[in-house]
C-alpha cells in the first residue's frame, strides 16, 4: 500500500471537519473520493499533503524519494505571466531539480502539451492548465498524486483528455492517485475504488462499480418504439422520447432485455440511474 490514512480527525473549533477518516492506496489504482462542496475532501488533501496537521491520526507513504508525493489543491498554482517551460523550470529550481531544456520538453509531451508555445499561461485553457499543473506535480517522480477536483470548469473534450492522462499516469507509471470530485459520473469512468464522504466522514468505501450497483436503483434502456413494450406494464416506469426509466434489480436486467427481444424491441443501450440519495444515505451502509 502506497498511502494509508487511519482515523484522521480534523476541528476547527467547534466544527469537526474530519471525523476519523480512514483511506488507503495502492501503485496503480486510482481511488475516487466524493462528496459534496464542505464534506471535508480539501481539507483531507492538505493533510495527506503534509500542508496542515491532524488533530489525531495517521498519514503513513510507504515510499522512498526526494518526493514520495505530488498534488493540486483547490485549482492549479501557477505563475500566469510565464510560459509553460517558464513555469516548469522555476518549479525545478524550487524542488532543487535541474532538467534541461529537452527534459523540460519531454515533461510537457508526456502531459500532453505543445512544446512550440511561448506565451504565457494565462492565455492557456484550464485543461491545458490542469495539465501542467500535474507536470509540475509529477517534477522529481512522486509515487503518490493528488488531484482536487480536477474535472471542475473543464468542457467535455477537456474532461476526456484529462481522464486518459490520468489513467495512463496510474497504469504506466504505477502511480497511487487520488481524486476527489463531486461528479459521480467521472469517478465512475476513471477510478477502481470509490471513498463517499459526508460531514467529515467516510460512509461508504469499496469498489467504484460494486458501490454503483448497490446503490442504483432504476436504468434506463434505449429503443425504437419503446412505449409499445407489453412487458413494461409490470414496472414503474418512466418515458421519455425512446428511452424508459424503470425500476428495478441489476440481476433482473439480463430477463428484461430478453423479454423486449421476444418482442421485437432491440436494446440500444442501458444505462444505470444511480439514486443519489441512497448513496448519501448513512442507515444504507
Amino acid at each position: 500500500m502506497i498511502l494509508s490514512v487511519k482515523n484522521v480527525t480534523k476541528s476547527y473549533g467547534n466544527l469537526h471537519v474530519l471525523k476519523a477518516v480512514n483511506l488507503a492506496c495502492k501503485a496503480g489504482e486510482i481511488c475516487g473520493l466524493l462528496g459534496a462542496n464542505g464534506a471535508g475532501k480539501t481539507t483531507l488533501f492538505k493533510i495527506i499533503l503534509g500542508l496542515i496537521q491532524p488533530d489525531s491520526g495517521t498519514v503513513t507513504l510507504n515510499v522512498k524519494g526526494v518526493k514520495p508525493i505530488g498534488g493540486i489543491i483547490e485549482k492549479p498554482a501557477l505563475y500566469e505571466y510565464l510560459n509553460a517551460r517558464e513555469n516548469l523550470r522555476l518549479f525545478c529550481k524550487i524542488q532543487g531539480l535541474k532538467l534541461s531544456d529537452s527534459e523540460l520538453e519531454l515533461k510537457l509531451k508526456e502531459v500532453g502539451l505543445p512544446v512550440d508555445r511561448h506565451d504565457p499561461v494565462r492565455n492557456f485553457s484550464m485543461g491545458m492548465k490542469q495539465r501542467l499543473a500535474i507536470a509540475i506535480a509529477m517534477l522529481n517522480h512522486p509515487k503518490c498524486l493528488i488531484l482536487d477536483e480536477p474535472f471542475s470548469g473543464l468542457d467535455p473534450l477537456g474532461i476526456t483528455a484529462l481522464r486518459g492522462l490520468i489513467t495512463d499516469l496510474a497504469e504506466k507509471e504505477g502511480l497511487a492517485i487520488i481524486i476527489s470530485s463531486h461528479i459521480i459520473e467521472e469517478l465512475s469512468k476513471i477510478c477502481n475504488m470509490l471513498y463517499v464522504i459526508k460531514d467529515g466522514s467516510i460512509i461508504k468505501s469499496g469498489p467504484t462499480q460494486e458501490l454503483i450497483v448497490h446503490n442504483t436503483t432504476s436504468y434506463s434502456f434505449s429503443a425504437p418504439d419503446i412505449k409499445n413494450a407489453r412487458v413494461l406494464k409490470g414496472y414503474e416506469v418512466q418515458f421519455k422520447g425512446n428511452s424508459a426509466s424503470v425500476q428495478l434489480k441489476a440481476e433482473e436486467v439480463p430477463k428484461l432485455i430478453q423479454k423486449l427481444q421476444e418482442e421485437q424491441i432491440y436494446i440500444t443501450s442501458c444505462v444505470p440511474e444511480l439514486n443519489m440519495d441512497k448513496l448519501f444515505d448513512y442507515s444504507k451502509v
